[in-house]
């Protein structure tokens, strides 16, 4: 997991300068999108400021105890956002596998319901801002990993777009996109993670989403 964490910290929580004359776009997401981030960057350069905050934004328990302080101040045009993959995570503190995940010993980080009433919440904080939002499905659970069943990426996505619907929130569909990836493109067996390759694949999708709908400051 070393190269996950010093690609967190080299992505800053703002950029230093925010080009007032540019749109500004804020990624929220857990690992995969900070898998990604860097090459949206480099995508959007010189198109749209692109920032995430720098932090694994989690399960969206977390999302709700940090939102205002990802938000922050700054005017954003386009916020890109996920929650779902911590939230459908198994976990049990005796498990020795990274993040403790055990999906046959371990508890699910947040049911159902909860993940819809909490992602409900934050798309209604989200859309206070006043800015674009576009959900990005959950990405694909594969084969194998440790901590998350299989099918329970499209069980939390379909609760996640009921929610995307009632609030007429853009959506970006990672999942269909991961779901047709090769093996190659994972970071391993039964790993949530994609490489270099992967991630720019990512990338390209959510450039081309934040673009689609960027407005004009």
């Amino acid at each position: 997991m070393r190269p996950l964490i010093i690609l967190l910290l080299a992505i800053p929580a703002f950029p230093t300068a925010l080009g007032k004359e540019l749109p500004r776009a804020l990624i929220l997401g857990d690992s995969i999108s900070i898998g990604y981030t860097p090459h949206v960057r480099t995508l959007l350069q010189g198109k749209v400021n692109v920032s995430r905050p720098q932090a694994n934004c989690g399960s969206t328990i977390t999302g709700l105890a940090a939102i205002d302080k990802w938000l922050g101040t700054a005017h954003w045009d386009v916020i890109h956002f996920n929650w779902g993959l911590h939230d459908l995570c198994y976990r049990h503190p005796d498990s020795k596998t990274q993040g403790n995940r055990d999906k046959v010993n371990g508890t699910q980080a947040v049911s159902p319901e909860q993940y819809e009433e909490n992602l409900e919440k934050l798309v209604q904080r989200l859309q206070k801002t006043g800015a674009r939002l576009i959900f990005a499905t959950t990405t694909v659970v594969p084969d194998g990993e440790a901590g998350r069943v299989v099918g329970d990426d499209r069980r939390y996505n379909q609760i996640a777009l009921r929610v995307m619907r009632k609030y007429s929130v853009e959506v970006n569909d990672l999942h269909a996109l991961t779901s047709g990836f090769p093996a190659d493109l994972f970071s391993g067996p039964g790993n949530v993670h994609f490489t270099t390759s992967g991630s720019q694949k990512l990338a390209a999708q959510v450039a081309a989403a934040i673009t689609a709908t960027r407005t004009t400051p």
